[in-house]
């Protein structure tokens, strides 16, 4: 009989237009992670686009997040997801029994350049890090 592989944990990352703070968090989840974690993102009130600023920052850290947009929050997708991390979206962010919630408290990147974005990007990836430890940790040998 084969092994089974492990399930995969699933993450939604949470906050209120889906253009900073949440969209760094998955990208540092996925880049860190790789296949280990399933990883979401998604907005209480989404924007049009990816705040240029948390693009750049995180390209000056060799993730590229060009072509990401912003995602509606769903009932479907917390449903979905292992653990929901919320950034700032308050009473907006549906509920469920079973599920494992956290809030980062972080400041909100919109209208900030990227001098300003890069100390919250350095938080979430240390941030990122620990949840991988706590819920991915690599395989030994």
């Amino acid at each position: 009989m084969p092994d089974t592989p492990p399930r995969r944990p699933s993450v939604l990352f949470v906050c209120v237009h889906n253009a900073g703070r949440s969209q760094m968090a998955a990208a540092f989840l996925t880049h860190l992670a790789g296949d280990r974690v399933q990883v979401r993102s998604a907005g209480s009130a989404p924007a049009g686009t990816v705040n240029p600023a948390v693009v750049e920052a995180l390209a000056e850290v060799g993730i590229d997040i060009s072509a990401e947009v912003p995602k509606v929050l769903t009932a479907e997708a917390v449903r979905a997801s292992d653990v929901v991390i919320t950034m700032g979206c308050g009473d907006s962010c549906p509920v469920f029994p079973g599920k494992r919630y956290l809030d980062w408290r972080l400041p909100d990147p919109a209208g900030q350049g990227v001098d300003a974005v890069r100390p919250i990007r350095d938080e979430i990836e240390e941030r990122v890090r620990a949840l991988i430890t706590e819920i991915a940790p690599t395989p030994r040998a």
